[in-house]
């Protein structure tokens, strides 16, 4: 391996893909870590992993592959052992007569390759994939389930040994031992690569199910059986700084913790049930938390919209929706377009869920009286060019947004509308002057978030009649595709057909007309009537595009907006 590296990393700095000094970087890492060079080389980020991978194909004459275009049957999988598995990142994919193919991201280790032949009794032959796709799979061939098996069977059989001793353990000696660490780290590891937004630990009556929300949707992905529930509370209880002994009463919590190189910030909720307590993790990952407006979803004519809007002077921006259909990611990407240090902006939020340089954020605390009215106040004094308030729930909260726009100031915030017009009526509702509702809102967006198509397995299909009938209804034009596009499932979604998502949108940037349907109370429906005439996009009209481009589903689209959403 020594005498490769070399050789591998001139090659690399010959074909354009490292340059002498990344390669010096990573032979300096390498001996003061001691690690491999393909190991140092994926920790510093300098090549793109499939590149890296075409790269040694075509040096080394190992065929390349792509594991999400593969279905390994089970006979395959239980050639290799599944420690071997797990701890080499290796997957078996074919056989074929006393031959096992097998991918790998690390075609240099020989070992490894000898002690496959011993092991098996088949000549191996290797398949180049990157260890992110051979990891994936794993997970989902052998799922976060086989590695939460064995833990749970090691610590059902510690249990029983203590038992037999009849020696009492307390909870908070148990929450410290090995395998209920490991448990914990493995489940909130394996949400993170799987992109999970919350971890769901909920106790039954006899067991303890694991979920995890992915996209918006939650799956379960695993239970345990509930005796040692006590002990996976009271670890995450441990690292989240809670009371321990408390188990009456609803706790909230916070952690920052790494996995793989990554921070991750974890927020902890736990509350009483019936059953035992229950806990649902927040997982914040830091890396890329805040996205750059092109990825938020988008069509050009909305873009350039929102970018107007967020550079005035004063005024107030709205984005409207249920929970959890994106307001704060739209909010930050604002925020961190129009931040610099010629600006002073002040935040106050519930929670505060990334931190943003050069931003003044405020958490509300109820337990001091820390509102967003109360907020707000001392905000104003603080000379602010842009405060972003995290919600609007009230008359106090909002006559205190409205005076900072009058009074030069621009202000960021979120309602809880169904749509984009609704959030005039809203604030009527809650007593505010028209004549103010009218004067200082700038701008509405109403935002839904769809699952997005995963690219590895998306393909076109013909429509049904239902599914015309329903575009029909999207189509302010009347004009259908010709082909739509679904996902037929693989890997790298999990079989779901979707992977990540996108926002749509609504909207109303307020004309002459609008500002005095406002001032006379119109209802909401008459105030959408009036802004579609004057060309705004419906959540429905804006789905119907990302259909058609091929970015998501009819069926994404029509369960985002739902008329009870």
């Amino acid at each position: 391996m020594k005498n490769t590296v070399p050789s591998l990393g001139e090659n690399l700095v010959v074909e354009g893909l490292l340059t002498s000094a990344q390669l010096k970087q990573i032979e300096s890492e390498m001996h003061r870590t001691q690690e491999s060079f393909q190991k140092v080389l994926r920790k510093l980020s300098f090549i793109d992993e499939k590149k890296f991978l075409s790269f040694l194909s075509q040096k080394l004459g190992i065929p390349e592959i792509e594991i999400s275009h593969q279905i390994v049957k089970k006979e395959v999988l239980a050639i290799l052992p599944q420690d071997i598995v797990r701890r080499f990142r290796v997957l078996p994919i074919l056989r074929i007569g006393k031959r096992l193919t097998v991918a790998t991201s690390d075609p240099f280790n020989l070992n490894l390759i000898d002690q496959l032949r011993i092991r098996t009794g088949y000549e191996i032959e290797q398949a180049l994939a990157t260890e992110s796709e051979i990891r994936s799979a794993i997970e989902q061939y052998y799922g976060v389930k086989s590695d939460m098996s064995d833990m749970v069977q090691s610590m059902q059989d510690e249990l029983t040994i203590t038992a037999q001793k009849e020696i009492m353990v307390p909870k908070e000696i148990k929450a410290e031992e090995a395998p209920i660490i490991k448990l914990v780290n493995t489940i909130v590891s394996q949400a993170q690569r799987d992109g999970a937004s919350d971890v769901h630990v909920s106790p039954e009556k006899d067991r303890v199910i694991v979920r995890y929300r992915v996209d918006g949707i939650l799956r379960e992905v695993d239970h345990y059986p509930k005796e040692l529930h006590s002990g996976v509370v009271s670890r995450i209880k441990v690292i989240s700084n809670l009371d321990i002994a408390e188990s009456r009463m609803p706790q909230d919590g916070r952690v920052r913790m790494e996995f793989e190189n990554q921070p991750l910030d974890l927020r902890v909720s736990i509350m009483p049930t019936v059953h035992g307590e229950n806990l649902v993790i927040r997982l914040l990952n830091l890396q890329g938390a805040v996205l750059p407006l092109e990825k938020l979803g988008m069509n050009k004519e909305n873009l350039t919209v929102f970018r107007e809007t967020i550079t005035k002077p004063y005024g107030i921006l709205l984005i409207t929706g249920p929970t959890g259909s994106g307001k704060t990611t739209t909010l930050y990407a604002a925020l961190n377009q129009v931040n610099n240090a010629e600006k002073n902006i002040v935040t106050i939020e519930d929670p505060v869920e990334y931190q943003l340089p050069l931003v003044r954020q405020i958490q509300v605390n109820a337990k001091v009286n820390l509102t967003f009215a109360n907020g707000l106040r001392s905000i104003l004094r603080q000379d602010p060019d842009i405060i972003m308030v995290g919600e609007i729930r009230d008359k106090e909260t909002a006559d205190i947004s409205i005076q900072a726009a009058l009074t030069g100031h621009f202000v960021f915030s979120t309602l809880h509308t169904n749509d984009a017009a609704s959030a005039f009526t809203r604030l009527l509702d809650m007593g505010v002057e028209p004549f103010l509702v009218a004067s200082t809102v700038t701008c509405v967006i109403a935002q839904r978030l769809v699952r997005t198509i995963c690219s590895e397995c998306k393909g076109a299909y013909p429509m049904t009649e239902g599914e015309l009938n329903s575009l029909k209804s999207m189509s302010s034009t009347g004009k259908m595709p010709a082909k739509i596009y679904r996902g037929k499932g693989c890997l790298n979604c999990k079989q779901t057909g979707y992977r990540g998502r996108s926002g749509i949108f609504e909207v109303i940037t307020p004309n002459a007309d609008i500002r005095r349907m406002a001032l006379a109370k119109s209802s909401n429906e008459e105030i959408k009537r009036k802004a579609v005439e004057l060309g705004m996009r419906t959540l429905r009209e804006d789905g119907f595009e990302k259909i058609v481009a091929g970015v998501t589903t009819i069926e994404e689209v029509i369960r985002a907006t739902h008329e009870g959403n």
